[in-house]
């Protein structure tokens, strides 16, 4: 499928000479300007509430980015994606996360295969796995229920989950408590075990190769310490079960091939939660509700399938997106959503942006004609308003910020909810705004403040304001709103490598640090040292080798 830079479009020139209009803009009088500034600028889509008013646009800009994305194919490029066509062309795959969330009986074959009929066979065994553990009918070797999940993967295998469970940790099963083990660095894992009962803990090994460095080295390190306490083998099958593909491996380590659950090379490992990856999920808030989220995720694949570019949800965030990255030159963004159980979620999305939009050459092999992805940053409200807010409202750069917050809670704690809400939309509006020169000078007035005090402080109070934002508001926090949450960013992702041109589904940067790590592991253990190393990184080995050996 051939590649349109975005910067050779009749469009980009259009966006560019607008720019310079633009530029000009500030909200609070365009706000003023339009009372129903508000109402033309939020849409509805898959119980979720957009309010992206808060942009230096007008419906000018909008028209012109809608023309971007057309004249970059992005309709085309998202019907091939959906269909199975293979868009991830250096891996020489598909790339289908949409189809894990699509209802049985959908018609949809790859290579010969059904992959509704094949996605639904495994979601059935899962179904029936979940059950028994939460039940009470899967028993560990002291014939007792489990009550410890531990999940050990990386990346996309442990990001995943690890956000969706914490995210929905008021439906939890009360006898369930999950965990997850990622860093290869043993204080992750040893500050965890000390505190399960092997007699009463499941652990979900997730590697789809079963052979993922970090991953293996810390089901290695479980399995030891497992038998440390019981040492019985055939009972590893009765405490430990695998996410994977590679059967012989998994039966190798001890774990019934039976209870091996896999998924697919079209599934990249940061799409993969709605897969088996999603184990850990189910195990804690049940099948049924891990089937709502599916369907909130589905529900918004089919809005962005359907919706007219102007008023389809991925589209128009990844187009304001591009439009304060690639016009504006803002080389972050910051996500901050006001939902303590959404602290995983701002991480979840730097790997689902930055490894997908984090490219320097385009799909024909061409360095990209202009800035991909931002770098993606945050936390929870209110924690950040503590924290990095000053940079945000008086910092030399400008950084975007999406706020993410659900209207009603999931505890009953009064006062709380009304006050995280407040902070919410006031920070919004306060970036807006900003504060004038005149305004604080009248504030400092009114404080009682002397004509040489309020010239000292003027300088210092003075907030520009014109910072953009944009507002996603859930009904609540649940199974089905965060799938539509996380489905709106996984397709803003796609909509915004397409415009750059990049491979939004293959990671090649991830790999060069991991050969080198082999080989710096090898010297470290005792291995004759290279003489192709730097002098610093020789230097360093060296200094290790000295500590490890004393």
């Amino acid at each position: 499928m051939p590649v349109t830079h975005f910067t050779a479009t009749p469009a980009h020139a259009a966006l560019t000479e607008h720019l310079t209009v633009a530029r000009r803009w500030k909200m609070r009088d365009l706000f003023a300007e339009d009372p129903a500034r508000a109402q033309a600028f939020s849409l509805e889509a898959a119980g979720l509430f957009l309010d992206y008013s808060k942009n230096r646009i007008n419906r000018d800009t909008l028209d012109l980015l809608a023309a971007l994305a057309r004249e970059c194919q992005v309709e085309m490029r998202r019907d091939a994606m959906f269909a199975g066509e293979t868009i991830n062309e250096t891996e020489g795959r598909a790339a289908l996360h949409t189809a894990l969330r699509a209802p049985r009986g959908q018609n949809l074959r790859l290579g010969g295969q059904d992959v509704n009929a094949e996605v639904h066979a495994v979601l059935d065994r899962l179904h029936d796995f979940s059950n028994r553990v939460r039940s009470g009918a899967w028993l560990g070797y002291k014939e007792e229920p489990i009550t410890d999940i531990v999940n050990i993967g990386i990346g996309g295998s442990d990001l995943g989950p690890k956000m969706a469970c914490q995210a929905l940790r008021a439906y939890v099963h009360p006898r369930i408590k999950p965990h997850f083990v990622s860093n290869v660095d043993g204080h992750d894992l040893a500050a965890l075990l000390p505190t399960l009962n092997p007699a009463t803990t499941l652990f979900i090994i997730a590697s789809k190769t079963f052979t993922t460095a970090e991953t293996m080295m810390n089901a290695q390190t479980a399995r030891a310490w497992f038998l440390d306490q019981h040492p019985y083998v055939d009972d590893l099958k009765k405490h430990f079960v695998a996410v994977s593909t590679n059967a012989e491996a998994v039966q190798s380590f001890g774990i019934d091939p039976e209870n091996m659950f896999p998924f697919w090379d079209w599934v990249g490992g940061r799409y993969s939660l709605w897969s088996a990856i999603g184990l850990p999920v189910m195990l804690a808030i049940g099948f049924e509700r891990f089937s709502h989220l599916l369907a909130g995720a589905h529900e918004l694949d089919r809005h962005f399938q359907t919706a007219p570019l102007e008023r389809n949800m991925p589209v128009l965030l990844g187009l304001i997106g591009i439009w304060n990255r690639n016009y504006f030159n803002e080389a972050a963004i910051s996500i901050a959503p006001y939902h303590q159980d959404l602290k995983f979620f701002p991480a979840y999305l730097q790997q689902l942006e930055m490894e997908s939009n984090g490219k320097h050459v385009s799909l024909d092999g061409k360095p990209v004609a202009a800035p991909t992805c931002p770098i993606v940053w945050g936390d929870v409200g209110t924690n950040g308003q503590h924290a990095y807010f000053q940079l945000l409202h008086q910092g030399t750069d400008i950084v975007p910020v999406d706020f993410i917050t659900a209207l009603r809670p999931s505890h009953d704690l009064p006062g709380h909810h009304a006050a995280l809400l407040a902070n919410c939309f006031a920070q919004s509006e306060a970036l807006m705004l900003g504060k004038s020169a005149d305004e604080v000078k009248r504030e400092l007035a009114k404080e009682g403040k002397s004509a040489a005090a309020i010239d000292a402080l003027l300088p210092h109070k003075i907030f520009e304001g014109n910072r953009p934002s944009n507002t996603i508001l859930l009904d609540e926090l649940s199974p089905a709103s965060l799938g539509a949450l996380i489905a709106l960013y996984e397709h803003k992702t796609f909509v915004q490598g397409v415009i750059w041109g990049v491979n939004s589904f293959d990671q090649w940067g991830v790999e060069l640090g991991k050969v080198l790590a082999k080989q710096i592991q090898a010297e470290l253990n005792g291995a004759n040292t290279s003489n192709q190393h730097d002098s610093s990184t020789q230097s360093l080995i060296a200094r290790a080798r000295a500590a490890l050996t004393t």
